[in-house]
């Protein structure tokens, strides 16, 4: 069993990632407000100009982050849940997380434990875990494979089989672009 206050307590330590199961897929994760460890998970995923998603326990985590909270009450109506939403994100401040693009993918995740982490971290920045090209890990043991003694911390919640990443879209005035999908149909 996955305990929310052990993952925080790792979380909360400075430059931390760790490999956890997500709502959706076993995910690399780091405290959002934390830059090392963002550009670290970046790094371990070899990641330029392709953010990870942003995780929040509720509209009001994200937006005390530096997201307009316009954007967010917008797309409040998919949450919790497997939907990802690309909002525009010109914040300076959060540059390190949108890797100088100007939206980011944010989500309210639709998974108790995964939310009792967020209340005791804030937000997380998260990418799938596995390597560029690769199928996401479905189990621990897949994830340390992938990435071996490069990660630190990995927690184990039993393995996640068929589950699909999240939806991703992006609100254009009136209408929906779906740009991924995922374990949503939209």
């Amino acid at each position: 069993m996955v305990n929310p206050e052990e993952i925080a307590d790792v979380l909360n330590k400075p430059g931390s990632v760790a490999v956890m199961p997500t709502d959706t897929i076993y995910g690399l994760v780091a405290r959002a407000t934390d830059i090392k460890a963002v550009e670290a998970l970046y790094g371990l995923k070899d990641r330029h100009n392709k953010p990870g998603t942003l995780i929040g326990s509720n509209v009001e985590q994200l937006s005390a982050i530096g997201l307009k909270k316009r954007y967010l009450k917008a797309v409040e109506q998919y949450w919790p849940g497997a939907v990802s939403v690309l909002i525009p994100c010109s914040n300076p401040s959060l540059e390190y997380l949108t890797q100088n693009l100007p939206q980011l993918a944010v989500r309210v995740p639709d998974n108790a434990m995964v939310r009792d982490v967020l209340k005791l971290t804030g937000p997380l920045m998260t990418s799938s875990a596995n390597l560029p090209g690769e199928t996401p890990a479905e189990t621990v043991d897949q994830a340390k494979a992938y990435f071996k003694d490069k990660v630190k911390y990995y927690f184990d919640g039993g393995e996640i089989k068929g589950h699909q990443p999240s939806t991703i879209i992006r609100v254009i005035d009136d209408a929906i672009e779906v740009v991924r999908q995922g374990a949503v149909k939209i």
